[in-house]
């Protein structure tokens, strides 16, 4: 009986692409879908690219697969995750492995790990960046799990990732859910990035008066130097682009809410859980949140605010250039402390310079400054934040009294910027000699005990504040 070497089960977009990919790439592969006429559809219509072994049933399809057997399964996260791995795995032998490729809560993948290790069965939670072209041409993949699965899977995941100067965009993040873990942030940073860009067009059109084919020409002059990037050459596309049906331009007839499908809440939630702080991304998520409550915003239509007037001179763009340059610096720095903190807290020992290698190709965020992140973990692996990096340094510091004066402009004009205005904050909380946090324990110690520590001797401490507030060690 012919056999292949990988399997994929759950055939809608992302499944059939990753499925091309492979087969293109000259592995036979099995595929399945809980509708045959899927199945056919994908053989019927793209056969040609390469060996695909089509099954009818999940029987048939675990037997074409050789051994070790590898399973990809591409369906919706959550409870049809599980159900198909309730399916499958009653149909494997101990060194085979199933691969989640969708966007799972990395805790879902621990819990799933943790269940198939007993039965000898590898899990490996492999997160996936690049929407339905990168599955084709080339993804970056984000593969966790056990190294003995990697050893057997590995080879084919970094044949058909992206490439960037011959590297793989592909590389083993480290045991259980650390693969779905690192994808998660990835999208936390993405939700940052692309609300700093949203902010930066916003400023672009309402202070300096400038249209979107206008805004579309600045932009793709960003692409060309150290903003380069994915998000910022589509970010052009799109303001460039005219509505057919009425002449205006696209942004201006697309309505005004965004949508969310639940990762960058994750990156968040899992960011207070740890206590790492990651304002940039919360406040790009509570973004999308504001411009989703339509009622809200409608009854607050008549609040009263400044003046609107475009601010002249034409260095405005330049200003807007380095903010977003160094705002964008701390979202990446904010990402990979989480991703520093979550590889502490769960023994993943995740190699930081990796991620940002593997970034660089296929993913959403893919962007010319990742070699410059990847240059910084390779001098100090454990630097604590990007921002302390020589040449970060030196850049937000040569951006930041453009970026306070973006800010301040966006203020006085009334132009909601909340992730320029959070990133800056971020800043100066990192470089403050003193945080006013002093004062928030005090309050605490007042109406809760909570006590407190002191800066001139070690212990802990507790001032009677109703009564005669000696102080006292408890």
């Amino acid at each position: 009986m012919e056999t292949a070497r990988i399997g994929v089960t759950g055939l809608a977009v992302m499944g059939r692409n990753l499925a091309r990919n492979l087969a293109r790439h000259g592995h036979p592969v099995a595929v399945h879908n809980r509708t045959s006429a899927r199945t056919k559809s994908l053989v019927d219509e793209f056969g040609h690219e390469g060996a695909f072994l089509p099954a009818d049933t999940p029987e048939r399809f675990v037997a074409s697969l050789e051994r070790p057997r590898r399973l990809v399964i591409m369906v919706k996260a959550g409870g049809p995750t599980d159900a198909v791995i309730d399916e499958f795995a009653p149909l494997l032998e101990p060194g085979d492995m199933i691969v989640d490729g969708g966007n799972a809560n990395f805790a879902d993948t621990r819990r799933r790990e943790s269940a198939l290790r007993e039965r000898g069965v590898h899990f490996v939670g492999a997160g996936i960046s690049g929407g339905e072209e990168g599955a084709l041409h080339g993804p970056s993949i984000m593969p966790g799990g056990s190294a003995a699965s990697y050893e057997a899977l590995g080879p084919l995941l970094e044949d058909i990732s992206a490439k960037v100067d011959g590297t793989p965009c592909c590389t083993h993040v480290g045991p259980d859910g650390a693969g779905h873990f690192v994808k998660m942030v990835h999208n936390g940073i993405e939700y940052a990035d692309m609300q700093l860009i949203a902010e930066s067009y916003d400023l672009l059109r309402h202070a300096a008066g400038l249209a979107p084919a206008e805004i579309a020409e600045v932009f793709r002059t960003w692409n060309t130097g150290r903003l380069g990037s994915y998000l910022i050459e589509i970010t052009a596309e799109v303001l460039a682009h005219t509505d057919a049906a009425t002449g205006r331009p696209f942004v201006d007839v697309v309505l005004d809410q965004a949508e969310q499908k639940g990762t960058g809440r994750w990156t968040v939630q899992t960011a207070l859980d740890l206590g790492v702080p990651v304002g940039g991304i919360a406040e790009a998520v509570f973004a999308r949140s504001v411009s989703g409550h339509a009622s809200l915003r409608e009854a607050a239509q008549n609040l009263p605010g400044p003046s609107r007037a475009p601010v002249a001179g034409p260095d405005f763009a330049e200003a807007v250039e380095k903010a977003l340059y160094a705002s964008k610096i701390v979202a990446y720095a904010q990402g990979f402390h989480q991703i520093q903190a979550g590889s502490a807290e769960y023994g993943w020992n995740i190699d930081l310079g990796a991620m940002a290698t593997i970034w660089r190709g296929g993913c959403i965020i893919r962007a010319r400054f990742l070699d410059r992140i990847r240059a910084a973990y390779e001098t100090d692996p454990q630097t604590p934040t990007l921002l302390t990096d020589p040449h970060f340094t030196e850049a937000v510091g040569d951006a930041q009294e453009a970026w306070r004066d973006v800010v301040s402009i966006a203020a006085k004009l009334g132009i909601p910027a909340p992730g320029f205005s959070t990133a800056l904050a971020y800043y100066d909380s990192l470089r403050a000699p003193r945080l006013p946090a002093a004062l928030t324990q005090g309050q605490r110690d007042y109406f809760g005990a909570h006590t407190y520590r002191r800066t001139d001797r070690e212990g802990t401490y507790h001032t009677l504040w109703s009564a005669d507030r000696t102080e006292t060690t408890p």
